[in-house]
């Protein structure tokens, strides 16, 4: 019998629109308050059946240990019983940049079970704090460490600039390092401040129009390891951006415009002294 053809599935960049960091939790994990919304720019996985006998995963990008690994074996010791697969990632999403790919690809990986595996959710968390805000990529306001995940109306009209960096950071060292700078808040201020985010989001308005709700708390710690940050930063404002900020633990840098067009013009602009430069959109519901 023919082996299944290949399934192709697609990993959404998540971006953070805000992030307040709030205190640590007992399980060492920082309690945090933020806007996510998927992009369309997104990585590619090919899906087919392994030759041998265990799950195998492909990333020329990521030398190590991958997160769709960890899904992989977070489903089987669920009871999960597809056979061995194969899973070949495309990254388009710029690793270590504060983008979600490793997390959007685990994501990716776990929706294949969906409908057929008990506790998705749960074993979602347990591969990373990103990971179940986007089983179902779609805007959302999440809280907890990452598990806490409320539905939001698409956001009003807007694009987005990236521009990420050469050299990556790892979320654990900005956290680290963001602690050392005494950038958290306290619980308290963190409940109002999500509060805030949800009254901001109600009736699906753009972004655009609350930027004094678009903070991110890890920026200074992420500028600290990256000084390079704050030049994409200030080109983006130049070029005409709005909230112009590090999106997530970093270093990629993003902003707000008011629509594609304007979105790909500043993309060109800035594309002689940041190559990596690129116009995206939110992901359409």
């Amino acid at each position: 019998m023919a082996a299944p053809e290949p399934i192709v599935l697609t990993a959404p960049a998540k971006l953070n629109l805000c992030l307040f960091v709030g205190p640590t939790r007992s399980d060492g994990l920082h309690q945090i308050a933020s806007i996510f919304e998927p992009l369309e720019l997104a990585d590619r996985l090919t899906v087919s059946e392994a030759d041998g006998g265990a799950d195998e995963v492909v990333c020329a990008e990521i030398g190590g240990p991958n997160l769709v690994e960890k899904a992989l074996a977070g489903m089987r010791e669920q009871g999960w019983d597809s056979p061995p697969l194969r899973v070949v990632i495309e990254k388009r999403i710029p690793v270590a940049a504060g983008l979600g790919g490793g997390s959007a690809d685990a994501a990716a990986v776990l929706r294949l079970a969906r409908g057929g595996l008990e506790g998705l959710r749960a074993v979602a968390a347990s591969v990373g704090a990103d990971v179940p805000s986007q089983l179902q990529p779609r805007p959302c306001v999440v809280s907890g460490t990452g598990e806490v995940v409320e539905p939001i109306p698409p956001p009003g009209g807007h694009a987005v600039v990236l521009i990420p960096q050469t050299m990556g950071l790892t979320t654990a060292d900005v956290y680290a390092r963001a602690d050392e700078l005494g950038a958290t808040r306290g619980e308290s201020e963190l409940e109002s401040i999500r509060r805030k985010l949800r009254d901001a989001v109600v009736d699906g308005a753009s972004p655009l129009s609350y930027p004094e709700n678009l903070v991110n708390d890890l920026q200074q710690a992420a500028a600290s390891l990256r000084p390079e940050v704050c030049l994409a930063i200030d080109a983006l404002e130049g070029a005409g951006g709005a909230s112009a900020m590090v999106t997530g633990s970093g270093p990629t840098a993003f902003a707000l415009f008011v629509d594609r067009a304007a979105a790909d013009r500043a993309a060109e602009e800035l594309s002689g002294d940041f190559p990596g430069a690129v116009a995206t959109m939110p992901l359409a519901p």
